[in-house]
């Protein structure tokens, strides 16, 4: 009876946090569907008196919200997809591959995770900035490139691809690429599709470097633009929690449709090897 009460006990405080927790979404969520200066109301109401969607309208429509929407989609994408082949080649070499100098260079890559990446913005902005590539999509994407996290990641999944199955590749004629990309790749793919997942969501959430980067409006990323419209709309309520609406939305619908093979990824990249 003591064991039954404290699971009612345990459940009851996880599930008013968890509601303490989601609370702001909710109200975010109502917000936005609420007429004109209903969510400055006291106490905040969740519940709209009467749901319109004027405010996303004027988003897209009169605050072009749009572009900057295509902005995030094309860089977000395009650097998840570069990211998961360079990192998933970088991985792959540092576990399987034999060349000079192999372990003490993952070993000072693995260094450079203890500076924080504010401290690399400056020399990562002027080192752009001779090569001409400020205020470009490329010079937003390039940092989402390669991680050394990611590469960590993929190198300890693939430390638990036998030797024996790559060996044997190798004795019928098939090359590294070939051995990589029919081999390593298809056995990788849970940790793949977490690095993809991550990828995404940290390149759609970042903010401060796509707001260092560029100075034309018209490449802002939705995050850079939605901060750009809160100063003059900062009393619109409801337009700011729509914004914000259709900031979080591609994030939660990538997350929840890979939800479980992403935690399967970060568990199985915790343990292999």
């Amino acid at each position: 009876m003591n064991t039954r009460l404290q699971s009612i006990l345990l459940h009851v405080v996880l599930t008013v946090i968890g509601l303490v927790t989601i609370a702001p979404l909710l109200w975010m969520v109502g917000a936005s569907l609420m007429p004109v200066g209903e969510a400055a109301s006291y106490p905040p109401r969740f519940i709209p008196s009467r749901p319109t969607f004027e405010h996303y309208v004027a988003l897209f429509t009169r605050l072009d919200l749009a572009r900057n929407f295509f902005n995030s989609v094309f860089i977000t994408v395009t650097a998840t997809i570069v990211s998961v082949i360079v990192n998933a080649m970088a991985g792959y070499a540092f576990a399987k591959l034999e060349f000079g100098g192999r372990d003490r260079l993952f070993k000072f890559l693995l260094a450079g995770m203890m500076i924080p990446a504010q401290v690399g913005m400056l020399p990562l902005f002027l080192l752009l900035k001779n090569m001409g590539l400020v205020n470009t999509y490329l010079g937003i994407m390039i940092p989402s490139f390669a991680s050394i996290f990611a590469i960590f990641l993929v190198r300890q999944y693939v430390l638990s691809v036998p030797d024996e199955l790559l060996d044997a590749a190798r004795m019928d004629g098939a090359g590294e690429f070939r051995i990589f990309w029919t081999i390593v790749l298809p056995i990788v793919r849970p940790i793949l599709v977490t690095l993809a997942a991550f990828t995404f969501i940290s390149a759609w959430n970042d903010f401060m470097w796509p707001l260092i980067i560029l100075s034309d409006e018209a490449k802002y990323t939705l995050p850079v633009a939605l901060a750009n419209l809160a100063g003059e709309h900062v009393q619109d309520t409801e337009l700011m929690m729509a914004g914000a609406m259709i900031t979080i939305a591609p994030v939660l619908i990538v997350f929840l449709f890979f939800q479980r093979v992403y935690y399967q990824g970060i568990m199985a990249g915790g343990v292999k090897g």
